[in-house]
């Protein structure tokens, strides 16, 4: 298990400062994890900066670089095992998410973004100037700034480390300072897998690290995965350097389930959607439209679905619901779910924290309110965990607007057997993905990312060739 930091192909203690790593489903330390700051995040930019120049990086061919891709990709996949044990461990997730979404879904995108590596081009066009031969290229951004966060390290940092290595930028990546274990194996198959001293970089560390890399002036883009509030600091600060920057970011994703929707299969898809990973997922299902008529009906399948999930440690098998990620997330849920009850919802189940056998760990049972009003602070506020808000409505035509009515606007869902119905609600709802009758899923060929306070720019696709490359026109005369 690494526990340094990787700048410039060398592994890295820094000053020597460490910071412990815990295990949420014990809270016991895992490891000790050098702390980085300024100093090491400076001579990790320095490092891509030179990398990004160098014959062995700039000059490689585009087959060559998505070979190197592809051969990272087989790397993760031979040591699926390992790699989901240790997101687990660090995490919390069941091994179920872990080695059945997050490994396979970063190896899916380091092979669909080596494909691109070499379709990368540019245009010719017709111009008004005579004697002209115009075209266009992409070319790399340069250095940039990866900030991932904790609910899912590995799945997430690939997300950005595989277009932005596709396109020949070098990169320097900050993981959450919670869960870095799994980001530092990777980089450690990057070695492996043969990319170029200096090309991908990890400095380990807290909010000094992030800071510093997103002030660094020889970092051209900044890509941060994470909360809202420190996603519009990240914004105010590259606005400042004229720097790029896409930013993915908090949630608060509306299911709207009409009268004649399918009951059964919409609870089921909405705990699949709202308490997956514990509810720590930005898109998840958190406030529920409910048809009045359907709203005592759905509220109880839902608690009583929500009280029957298995706790657990995420190394344990059969568990379906492991632990939040540390100890101050837990009391943050715990004062949000007080908040529910003291502004007036009805709590169906779970609004405690889980004892026993698991009252070491960080784990908080999957709780149910219904009668929830759109004014109240869990119906309003991301709580990104495992709190379900069941709210009512009478008029089909409000749903848009209540719907809309939030800061936020990443996922949504409509649950109706009238697909006419489904997809005029569709595209009245303000959110970068909506999703009909089916939890949320994700897909690299597909753009990720969010409207109003969700987010800037996009995820995935050839929407992320775009967000790591610059485009260039070159003009020649032919006179």
């Amino acid at each position: 298990m690494r526990t340094e930091m990787l700048i410039d192909g060398e592994w890295n203690a820094g000053s020597g400062q460490t910071f412990a790593t815990l295990n949420p489903a014990t809270g016991e330390t895992i490891a000790e994890v050098a702390q980085g700051g300024a100093v090491e995040i400076d001579a990790a930019v320095e490092a891509a900066s030179r990398a990004l120049h160098s014959p062995q990086w700039a000059g490689m061919l585009p087959a060559v670089r998505a070979k190197l891709l592809l051969r990272l990709a087989d790397l993760i996949e031979e040591n699926a095992a390992e790699l989901a044990e240790l997101e687990t461990t660090d995490q919390g997730q069941p091994l179920g998410i872990s080695g059945g979404v997050a490994v396979p879904n970063a190896v899916e995108h380091l092979r669909y973004f080596a494909g691109w590596a070499t379709k990368i081009t540019g245009i010719t066009a017709p111009l008004s100037v005579p004697d002209v031969d115009y075209r266009t290229r992409r070319e790399p951004v340069g250095v940039c700034g990866l900030i991932t966060p904790w609910n899912f390290p590995l799945m997430i940092m690939v997300w950005k480390l595989a277009p932005a290595l596709a396109t020949g930028n070098t990169v320097v990546v900050k993981p959450a300072e919670q869960t870095p274990l799994s980001s530092l194996r990777l980089a450690e198959l990057a070695q492996e897998a043969g990319i170029p001293d200096g090309v991908v970089n990890v400095v380990t560390g807290g909010p000094e690290a992030g800071q510093a890399l997103v002030r660094h002036p020889k970092v051209a883009k900044i890509s941060f995965t994470g909360s809202t509030s420190v996603g519009r600091e990240i914004a105010a600060e590259a606005g400042r350097a004229l720097k790029r920057v896409s930013l993915e970011l908090g949630g608060k994703a509306p299911s709207v389930i009409a009268a004649d929707a399918d009951i059964d299969s919409a609870v089921q898809g909405n705990i699949m959607g709202g308490l997956l990973n514990s509810g720590q997922v930005c898109a998840a299902y958190t406030r529920f439209y409910v048809d009045s008529a359907r709203h005592d009906e759905f509220a109880e399948k839902l608690a009583a679905a929500a009280s029957a999930m298995r706790l657990g440690p995420g190394a344990d098998e059969g568990t379906q619901m492991g632990p939040l990620v540390s100890a101050e997330h837990l009391a943050e849920v715990d004062r949000y779910v007080g908040a529910g009850r003291e502004e007036g919802a009805d709590l169906l189940t779970g609004g405690e924290r889980a004892g026993g056998d698991l009252a070491g760990g960080y784990f908080y049972r999957p709780t149910v309110f219904s009668g929830v009003t759109d004014d109240m602070t869990i119906a309003r506020e991301e709580i990104f965990g495992p709190v379900l808000s069941v709210l009512s409505y009478d008029d089909p035509e409000e749903l848009a607007e209540r719907a809309n009515d939030t800061e936020y606007g990443l996922a949504a869902v409509v649950w109706s057997r009238d697909i006419s119905t489904a997809n005029r609600l569709a595209r009245r709802i303000r959110a970068g993905s909506v999703y009909i009758n089916m939890p949320p899923m994700l897909d690299a060929a597909a753009p990720w990312g969010g409207m109003k306070a969700s987010g800037l720019g996009r995820e995935m696709s050839w929407a992320a060739i775009e967000a790591f490359t610059e485009v260039k026109s070159i003009w020649t005369s032919l006179a």
